[in-house]
C-alpha cells in the first residue's frame, strides 16, 4: 500500500499492560496499525508462566499473536480485517533520545514510538502506566491511556431517580399494587434536574408528594413491563439485618429477588453492602433453601495476584485475607444477628464454631477469586466482595462462569482501588454497572449513607 494511501493511518504502540488488561485490545484500533514493541514480548514471555489472570491473559495474547504469524509475517504487519488494518510486531533496537539510554523495557518500548514520529508516522503510545505517558510526553510523543473499556464515572448509572409528584400517584401505588410509568416518568429527576431520563428494568423510583414531603412512596420497574411496583422492603428481619435506609431497602428488594440474577452495590466504607448481600445469601441458602451453597470469593491481589506471600500455611492464609467476610459472617451469627436455621444445639455454640460448622457441611465456601477460575457454578449464591479491583475482562470471565441457577451480586467502592493499572473510569465492576444497566435480570444500586458507626460516617463524609 502506498504512503499516500496509508496517510491517514494512526499507529497504536500498545504498552504490555494493555495487552494483560484486555488481550482483545489487539483489534480494537480499527484501520489503524497496532505496533507491537519487542520488548512487549519479551515481557509476556516473562508473565505466561504465572498462574493467574496475568498468566492467563499473557498466554492468550501470545496465542493470537501466534494465530496471526501463519496468516502472513508479523515484522511487515498482518491485515487481520477487511478495512486495513493490521498488526505489527517492531524488532528495531535503533537509536533512541538521550533520555532513554537506559534499557528498561518502557524506555525501550517508548522508543518504538518515537522512532515512527521521527519517520514521520502519526504514532501514539498506549499504555495504562501513568510514568510511560509522562516519560513519553515529555518527549512530544502523544500518548494515551486505553479508553476503550471507560466509562464516565460523574454520570455512573446508580439505579435509582427520584420525583415529585401528586399524593395520589403515591395513594395509587401501594393501593392498586402497581402504577402506569407513564404518570410518574414526567416527574422524575436526575440528580435533582428535571431532564428527560430513562427508566431502566429494575430501576428504582423514590417518590414525594409535592405538598407533603413526609408522604413519600418507593416503586421498582418491572422488567418487559411499563409498570413501577411498590417496594416496602423486608417486614422481618433478613438474618437479622433491617435495611437501615431507603438504599438499603432496594438492595434488599434485589438481592432477594430470585427473578433478578445479577446485583451490582456500589458503596463507600460502611455502606452496609457487602454485609447486606453475605446476610441476604445466608437467607436465600439457610432459612429458604433456595441455593445449594453460599459462595463468598474476594480477589487476593490486583491482577490476580496469588496468596504465596502471605505467611502461614493455605488455611492461613486464607483466613488472613479473608478476615473482613469471616467479621461480617461472625456478626450474623451473633447474638444481635442470626443463628444457624436447622442446627441443633445452636445456641451452645459461638459464631466461629457456627461458621465453622457450615464450612464443613460445604454450604458455606470462601475461597480466593483466583481459586474459582474455569468453573461452571450451578445454583449456587455467589458474592464477589472487592470487584473494582477487577478488569472489565476479569468481571467478564467470572460472570460468564455462572451456571444454571445460580444469582451472582458484586460488591465494590470504586474509590478505593489497590489495582494501579485501574481507576474508578476503567474497572470492571464501573464497567459493569454501566454496560448492563436495564438488563431484566440485571439491577443495581449505589449506597450513599454509612451505616457502620457515627464516627465512620464522619469519617467518610470529612476525609
Amino acid at each position: 500500500m502506498s504512503d499516500q494511501v496509508r496517510s491517514h493511518v494512526k499507529y497504536f504502540v500498545l504498552d504490555t499492560n494493555v495487552l494483560l488488561h484486555n488481550p482483545a485490545a489487539l483489534y480494537m484500533f480499527d484501520d489503524n496499525e497496532v505496533v507491537i514493541p519487542f520488548a512487549v514480548l519479551e515481557e509476556l514471555d516473562d508473565f505466561k508462566g504465572r498462574n493467574d489472570d496475568v498468566g492467563r491473559n499473557a498466554r492468550e495474547v501470545i496465542r493470537q499473536l501466534d494465530s496471526l504469524r501463519v496468516k502472513g509475517k508479523l515484522p511487515e504487519g498482518v491485515k487481520w480485517n477487511g478495512h486495513g488494518g493490521t498488526i505489527r510486531v517492531d524488532f528495531s533496537q535503533g537509536e533512541r533520545p538521550s533520555a532513554l539510554r537506559d534499557d528498561a523495557p518502557d524506555n525501550r518500548i517508548i522508543g518504538v514510538a518515537w522512532q515512527l514520529q521521527n519517520a514521520g508516522k502519526h504514532s501514539i503510545v498506549i499504555t495504562k502506566d501513568i510514568n510511560v505517558r509522562i516519560k513519553s510526553d515529555a518527549l512530544g510523543i502523544q500518548t494515551e491511556d486505553f479508553e476503550a473499556q471507560k466509562v464516565d464515572i460523574d454520570t455512573l448509572y446508580t439505579g435509582y431517580l427520584s420525583a415529585v409528584v401528586p399524593g395520589d400517584v403515591i395513594d395509587s401505588l401501594y393501593e392498586e399494587k402497581q402504577i402506569e410509568l407513564q404518570r410518574v416518568k414526567p416527574h422524575l429527576s436526575s440528580n435533582g434536574e428535571m431532564t428527560a431520563v430513562e427508566v431502566f428494568a429494575n430501576q428504582f423510583a423514590v417518590l414525594t408528594e409535592q405538598m407533603d414531603e413526609s408522604h413519600t412512596g418507593l416503586a421498582r420497574r418491572l422488567a418487559d413491563t411499563d409498570h413501577l411496583i411498590p417496594i416496602h422492603g423486608p417486614r422481618k428481619p433478613v438474618f437479622g439485618i433491617m435495611a437501615r435506609n431507603v438504599q438499603q431497602t432496594m438492595a434488599f428488594d434485589l438481592l432477594l429477588d430470585d427473578e433478578v440474577k445479577l446485583v451490582t452495590l456500589l458503596g463507600t466504607a460502611g455502606t452496609g453492602k457487602t454485609l447486606l448481600a453475605i446476610a441476604a445469601g445466608m437467607h436465600k441458602v439457610f432459612n429458604e433453601q433456595r441455593y445449594d451453597k453460599l459462595l463468598v470469593a474476594r480477589p487476593i491481589m490486583p491482577m490476580g495476584r496469588d496468596i504465596g506471600y502471605l505467611p502461614g500455611d493455605k488455611d492461613e492464609k486464607l483466613s488472613a485475607w479473608m478476615q473482613p467476610i469471616f467479621d461480617n459472617l461472625t456478626y450474623l451469627m451473633s447474638t444481635r444477628g442470626g443463628g444457624t436455621p436447622g442446627s441443633q444445639h445452636a445456641e451452645s455454640k459461638n459464631p466461629e464454631q457456627r461458621i465453622n460448622q457450615m464450612m464443613a457441611t460445604g454450604q458455606l465456601v470462601l475461597e480466593p477469586l483466583t481459586y474459582i477460575r474455569g468453573r461452571s457454578i450451578p445454583h449456587q449464591f455467589i458474592i464477589v466482595d472487592e470487584a473494582q479491583n477487577l478488569t472489565p475482562h476479569e468481571v467478564k470471565t467470572i460472570v460468564s462462569r455462572v451456571g444454571e441457577g445460580t444469582k451472582i451480586v458484586l460488591t465494590g467502592d470504586v474509590g478505593q482501588i489497590d489495582n494501579p493499572y485501574l481507576d474508578s473510569s476503567s474497572n470492571g465492576l464501573s464497567y459493569m454497572v454501566e454496560r448492563l444497566k436495564g438488563q431484566p435480570m440485571v439491577g443495581h444500586v449505589t449506597l450513599i449513607k454509612s451505616e457502620r458507626s457515627e464516627l465512620a460516617s464522619l469519617a467518610a463524609a470529612k476525609l
